[in-house]
């Protein structure tokens, strides 16, 4: 059986390596019966991008349909969000989802004032609190988006 490193390349604790055992079985579906869908949508890759809210904690999967790459299960207290504040042109709202020196913010955003209102959406990955990626949601995709006034501490 391979063994588990860390992102710096040490061994990876017992903890870590049962997460890798069971994340595929708790990866097949990333709503539970039970949680409600924060934001879903289908990324220009193909990727499905899925925040769900189970009261305690909120999970993260993003990957394939039933095959996710990543899922991230954190304590509703470790995350937070941003809320728009009724000022300005840009609509926009985001849950963030820690994993160690990661950061997930998955967002949507709209100009108020243009005349299509096009939305963008999708996930900005952090690093270290510096950007690593950013994969956004297709355009004209499904957005099933419930960010707006959840109960979350304010992102800092």
């Amino acid at each position: 059986m391979p063994r588990a490193v860390t992102e710096r390349g040490r061994p990876a604790g017992i903890l870590a390596v049962l997460l890798l055992a069971v994340a595929p079985a708790l990866a097949e579906a990333a709503c539970l019966r039970g949680e409600s869908t924060v934001f879903a949508c289908q990324s220009t890759q193909g990727k499905q991008i899925e925040v769900c809210d189970a009261g305690r904690t909120l999970s993260y999967a993003f990957g394939r349909p039933g095959r996710p790459e990543i899922v991230l299960r954190v304590p509703r207290a470790a995350a937070s969000t941003w809320q728009w504040q009724g000022v300005g042109r840009y609509v926009s709202y985001a849950v963030n989802l820690p994993n160690g020196n990661t950061e997930y913010s998955v967002y949507w955003g709209m100009d108020r004032l243009s005349d299509e209102h096009e939305v963008e959406a999708g996930v900005h990955v952090s690093i270290g609190g510096r950007p690593a990626a950013t994969v956004r949601c297709a355009p004209g995709a499904d957005i099933e988006q419930n960010i707006e006034g959840i109960d979350l501490r304010a992102a800092g």
